[in-house]
């Protein structure tokens, strides 16, 4: 079993495994009472023991329905658990995100509901089966004895090639579904620029390696059920032919025979449909890799705490080493700051160069791999986050809003702002547009702020700053994509917003590098140089 199932498993409640194995065994001894009931009835020409028999064919469909209740319950459960956890962290990529909140995580069902409960029936259900088939045969328990680990064995073969190609196949899913989502979101923009038609060419080859992936991976399923069935067949064979030339010689009774070749097929039958399971469960397992993946990348761990002072702080960091899972080379490396309190740090360098890296570090989302960063000569990592986060004031490249009010979306970070508030951070803001809107502040906004534009997001993303207060100021391009204008009006906000506030400032454009007090360059991760420079 790989880690990430093991993982998987350790989101299942104990009550529940110890649950289904007690409901594995129940099958199992109905099994071997069932076919005792089946060879008495036969080989007696009896129909005393039919009404027990349909007991026991009952009682089975009564624990099958039972572990379907069960695995399905600890399924909904898994499933809402890591939905939360992934809707409670960071949004990163929407589109991808929808894609394993949705498609991914459904597919974990198969996990739970098929797999687990066959491979709880593969470890006990043999073994008992088997223990009757010592008692009836010896000669014909140890042909099942020594053919039984051929189907694991081959079924583990072929499972690593359909596990390799079903992660591939979930991994262009991904692709698809984020891709899907960024055009439709753009749509509009692509259509007045005319690369409408080029992006339905793109989603259209992405559906096409989607498609082709998952005809290879069904190729490798049917390949996998084909050799598992012939080496199911070939063994029941070995056991069925001697066991046929012995009652003809007249060295078997009929009953035993009979009960050897009723049981001999249900020894190797939990296996092979182990081996279905697994591959019906393979694509939910290569997107609970992928949950867990952003999970850990998205979630740093709990930290100490200690409560930040409501002063500007001095910000400093040493050293601080930041690595992606999977990224050839370090976002950061060695990096070391000094921020002085109330100082306005603007921080440029190429693409890349690890810049918005750097924000996050500040923010806590990011934990470095080496190095530390100090809050006023205190480590970020025995700071309280939550209390750190609220002193934030936090102005993204690409602000998100939500299908809420324009007041609403201000008052964000404090929920109980009045109006007076919020009309007076949104002016100080720039944010004058509002009263032009259909119902002002009351006006209610598309998901990602449909229904304003660009400049606009922005300045009532200043204006969300300034109402939360706080003492430092995060600012990643928040002029990007901007007309001079637009520009103009927000560095206007901008410099009522870092008035008095330790700031870092991500910047291309001369504008808003004007407003800091001091250049910083990043390049590869590695700081530059600095340059002095007078505020503007």
């Amino acid at each position: 079993m790989k880690a990430i199932e093991r993982r998987l498993l350790r989101l299942l409640p104990r009550w529940v495994l110890v649950l289904l194995g007690v409901l594995a065994v129940g099958q199992g001894v109905l099994l071997v009472v069932q076919a005792e009931l089946l060879v008495r009835a036969v080989a007696g020409l009896d129909a005393g023991p039919l009404p027990w028999l349909a007991g026991a064919v009952a009682g089975r469909a009564v624990l099958a329905w039972t572990v379907t209740q069960v695995a399905g319950g600890a399924a909904a459960r898994v499933k809402r658990g890591l939905r939360g956890a992934l809707l409670g962290g960071p949004t990163g990529d929407a589109g991808s995100r929808v894609t394993l909140l949705t498609r991914g995580l459904d597919a974990v069902d198969p996990f739970f509901t098929g797999y687990v409960p066959q491979l709880l029936a593969a470890c006990v259900v043999p073994p008992l089966v088997l223990g009757r088939l010592v008692a009836a045969d010896w000669a014909s328990a140890v042909v099942v004895a020594v053919t039984l680990p051929l189907v694991p064995v081959f079924g583990a073969l072929v499972g690593m090639r359909t596990a390799a190609l079903t992660g591939r196949q979930w991994g262009l899913l991904h692709r698809l579904g984020g891709h899907f989502r960024d055009v439709l979101a753009g749509l509009g923009t692509l259509r007045a620029f005319g690369r409408a038609e080029h992006q339905s060419l793109v989603v259209r080859e992405l559906a096409g390696e989607h498609r082709r992936a998952t005809v290879r991976a069904l190729r490798v399923a049917f390949l996998s059920s084909l050799v598992l069935e012939l080496v199911c067949a070939l063994s029941v064979a070995l056991v069925a032919v001697p066991v046929g030339l012995r009652l003809l010689e007249g060295r078997m009774v009929l009953a035993t025979g009979l009960l050897v070749l009723v049981l001999t097929p249900e020894v190797y039958l939990p296996l092979r449909a182990l081996g279905q399971r697994f591959h019906a469960s393979a694509e939910g397992v290569a997107a609970a890799e992928e949950a867990f993946g952003v999970l850990e990348v998205s979630s740093p761990p709990a930290r100490g705490g200690f409560v930040p002072s409501g002063r500007a702080p001095e910000i400093v960091l040493e050293e601080v080493t930041v690595r992606y899972p999977g990224s050839a080379g370090a976002a950061l490396e060695g990096v070391s700051l000094r921020v002085g309190p109330g100082e306005r740090v603007a921080v440029t360098g190429p693409s890349g160069a690890g810049k918005s890296t750097l924000l996050l570090v500040l923010a806590g989302l990011v934990v470095p791999d080496s190095g530390r960063v100090l809050v006023d000569g205190v480590d970020l990592a025995e700071l309280d986050l939550v209390a750190w986060r609220a002193r934030l004031g936090w102005v993204p490249q690409r602000p998100h809003l939500f299908a809420a009010s324009v007041a609403d979306n201000i008052r964000l970070g404090v929920p109980g702002a009045d109006d007076e508030r919020v009309a007076e951070a949104a002016r100080a803001a720039g944010a004058d547009f509002v009263g032009d809107l259909p119902r002002g502040f009351a006006t209610v906004l598309g998901e990602g702020g449909a229904g304003v534009s660009a400049g606009q997001r922005q300045r009532l993303a200043i204006a969300r700053a300034l109402l939360a207060g706080g003492p430092v100021m995060l600012l990643d391009e928040p002029t990007a994509r901007l007309d001079s204008h637009s520009e103009r009006v927000l560095l206007e906000a901008a410099e009522r917003l870092l008035a008095g506030r330790t700031a870092v400032l991500v910047a291309h454009r001369p504008a808003l590098v004007r407003v800091a007090d001091r250049v910083v360059r990043l390049e590869g991760g590695r700081v530059a140089g600095g340059v002095r420079e007078e505020a503007a």
